[in-house]
């Protein structure tokens, strides 16, 4: 509550030396005017935190003198006071931008109570501006090639509409980024964007994540739960990994999306979601439609804007970009100076073709970051694979190894590439390589790797 600027305005003496007395022994910044006039002009300059202004004074009244102030600054917040106020002037200043409307004799204790009640909401916007200004930076997209610029121009077309979205993409391309920029550019920017991974959520809770349930309806319901349709009312669902959702729950979303009607898992009551959708993939959608993997109306409902994101092997550039926004959020997030990189570092970066994309990007700048010894980053830095781009067919003598030994030695080489991509996980490995996990297995314990 210290250090707040408080303005007091009132044409009567008595009123503003009692404010004067009251707030200066609490260390408040006071400063007080007869009219508002004079005020308003001081304004101009400095506008306060805070302000107490009568309702009823010559020249200008408080209701005209707080609509003119909100003009000027619209952050200030404003206490009416009046001892002749009746409720049509209380609704009207209140309509006009009042926080608060005092009566006449005032009590030193109402006002500090008052103080302190503005002084918690302005901490509460400050947090909250915090918060949003981290979310924004979290969600920035990186990038001036020419392809980022072409998906940034779509965004700007689709994001005023409330037409569905479909993102499509490689895995850890930035297509959450993508939905999230159409998001905060839409009309339902103040409201939810809620997202949901339909890949991660087991196939018989995934119908309770989407619509709810009722207190009993399964084994662990113990009460009942909105789904992500009912918190994303009037924002913005994202539905990540839609070509992994079985061919029952797109039946029901399909149902949601027609006449926008759905029931809890377990319930009777029909309830209503206003709600934008926006989809995405790394899948071919078309073609698992064509196979009878997707359903085709569901596609088509989804499909009606459709933005590609590229891979970023395809955006000349831009990993430099990236690359330099990686090594300060990282040095910011381990208190680390930011380190110097080679320059040969970045060709090497911008050579390499990045099979996991942006997220491969931020988890090798991440590594470096904290395996670093020196605040500097050489190309004896990085992983063996990335300062070996090509295996050295050229240095091996001709009938010191069979073609198959040869062909071993690539695939162990290449699966440990994407093993390391993917922190050991084998299961990311197997979509990296395009196979079924089972399989990666096998090949894993034939060429010796654990």
């Amino acid at each position: 509550m210290k250090n707040l600027s408080v303005h007091i305005v009132d044409d009567e003496k008595n009123i503003r030396r009692s404010f004067e007395l009251i707030l200066r022994t609490k260390s408040f910044r006071v400063k007080s005017f007869p009219d508002a006039p004079a005020f308003l002009e001081a304004c101009e300059e400095d506008a306060p935190d805070v302000v107490f202004m009568d309702v009823m004074m010559p020249e200008m009244d408080g209701i005209e003198a707080l609509k003119r102030l909100k003009e000027l600054s619209p952050d200030t917040e404003v206490v009416m006071i009046s001892g002749h106020a009746t409720l049509s002037n209380a609704v009207e200043a209140t309509r006009a931008g009042a926080y608060d409307f005092l009566e006449k004799p005032l009590q030193k204790e109402k006002i500090l109570l008052t103080l302190k009640h503005l002084q918690e909401r302005r901490s509460l916007a400050s947090q909250y501006n915090r918060l949003q200004q981290s979310v924004s930076e979290q969600y920035r997209i990186i990038g001036e090639s020419p392809e980022i610029q072409g998906v940034m121009k779509k965004i700007e077309k689709v994001a005023p509409t409330d037409s569905k979205v479909l993102i499509t993409g490689e895995s850890g391309v930035g297509k959450e980024l993508v939905a999230y920029a159409i998001h905060q550019n839409s009309p339902r920017a103040r409201e939810a964007f809620i997202k949901m991974n339909c890949a991660a959520i087991p196939e018989d809770l995934i119908e309770s994540e989407l619509f709810g349930n009722e207190k009993g309806a399964f084994t662990g319901a113990s009460e009942r739960r909105d789904g992500k349709f009912a918190q994303a009312h009037l924002g913005t669902l994202f539905l990540d990994e839609v070509g992994d959702m079985s061919l029952r729950v797109q039946t029901k979303v399909l149902r949601v999306l027609q006449d926008g009607e759905f029931q809890r898992v377990g319930g009777k009551e029909i309830l209503k979601a206003d709600v934008r959708i926006i989809a995405a993939t790394n899948r071919n959608l078309e073609e698992m439609t064509a196979n009878g993997e997707f359903r085709e109306d569901l596609y088509f409902r989804l499909n009606v804007l459709p933005i590609e994101m590229p891979p970023l092997r395809a955006r000349a550039g831009d990993v430099t970009l990236l690359t330099k926004h990686f090594l300060e959020k990282y040095c910011s997030k381990n208190n680390r100076r930011t380190p110097v990189v080679d320059k040969a570092v970045f060709n090497i970066l911008e050579s390499y073709h990045w099979p996991g994309n942006i997220r491969e990007l931020q988890n090798l700048v991440e590594r470096l970051i904290i395996l670093s010894d020196e605040n500097q980053i050489g190309l004896d830095d990085l992983p063996g694979h990335l300062r070996q781009t090509n295996f050295p067919v050229n240095e091996i003598t001709p009938g010191s190894k069979t073609l198959n030994e040869v062909r071993e030695a690539v695939e162990k080489a290449y699966i440990e590439q994407c093993l390391a991509h993917a922190g050991g996980n084998v299961s990311q490995a197997a979509r990296l390589l395009g196979m079924e996990r089972t399989n990666l297995h096998k090949k894993m314990k034939s060429l010796g790797l654990r």
